[in-house]
């Protein structure tokens, strides 16, 4: 089993190639709103570096939102692709269970709030704990909230790049950033019990409805 993970959905980028049992490749690109120019670089490289071809992969793990709208849609697009063309099935992963599993992954925390900043005065929050094969399970629905409304919904130790707008004492783990490190030890679990679906369903979620329509009032593109 091979498996090409695709992470673009924080507004950076990352590629990562396992098989049962280890990484054998893991590239991440900081830069902000560059994953159009290095998705596709960074994917072949990974190939060239394992000297193989995307004919030897079981399926194409992404990261399906919430998060970056063009970020989202980067991901999903380029997974659908290359699923199309290539026949292959898709492990769509929650962006907020990925940013829990960097939680463990980083700092060995086994409950946690995941939050993202979704401008607009509100987060993407869900809550996570770890299951007996070492996965974030999530224990709640993803929701869309106000920072009022998610104080509320907070459960556990908050993380993410909205943390602080729940709660302005939460400085603590605002770093920590999911990649596709994180999304391939995910679908790992999925892809050997073969719980993957067609590439018509490598579809965005973003939470927020008409959310094309709402980005010049989050100031971004």
């Amino acid at each position: 089993m091979k498996l090409l993970a695709l992470e673009t959905a924080n507004e950076q980028c990352s590629v990562s190639l396992i098989d049962e049992h280890q990484t054998l490749y893991f590239q991440r690109d900081d830069r902000a709103k560059a994953q159009t120019q290095t998705i596709l670089p960074m994917i072949e490289q990974g190939f060239k570096q394992t000297k193989s071809a995307i004919s030897d992969l079981s399926a194409i793990a992404f990261s399906r939102g919430p998060g970056s709208f063009s970020g989202v849609r980067i991901n999903a697009a380029v997974t659908q692709a290359l699923a199309w063309s290539n026949d292959l099935p898709v492990i769509p992963v929650s962006t907020l269970q990925a940013l829990a599993q960097a939680a463990y992954r980083e700092l060995k925390l086994e409950r946690v709030t995941a939050v993202l900043d979704a401008r607009m005065s509100e987060v993407y929050i869900a809550s996570y704990q770890l299951d007996d094969q070492k996965i974030m399970q999530a224990v709640d629905e993803e929701q869309l909230l106000s920072y009022s409304d998610a104080q509320s919904y907070q459960k556990f130790t908050l993380i993410g790049s909205g943390a602080a707008l729940v709660d302005a004492h939460a400085v603590e783990h605002l770093k920590i950033t999911a990649s596709a490190e994180d999304i391939a030890t995910i679908a790992r679990i999925q892809a050997l019990d073969e719980k993957w679906v067609s590439a018509e369903y490598a579809l965005p979620v973003y939470l927020r409805d008409n959310a094309w329509k709402k980005i010049p009032e989050q100031g971004k593109s």
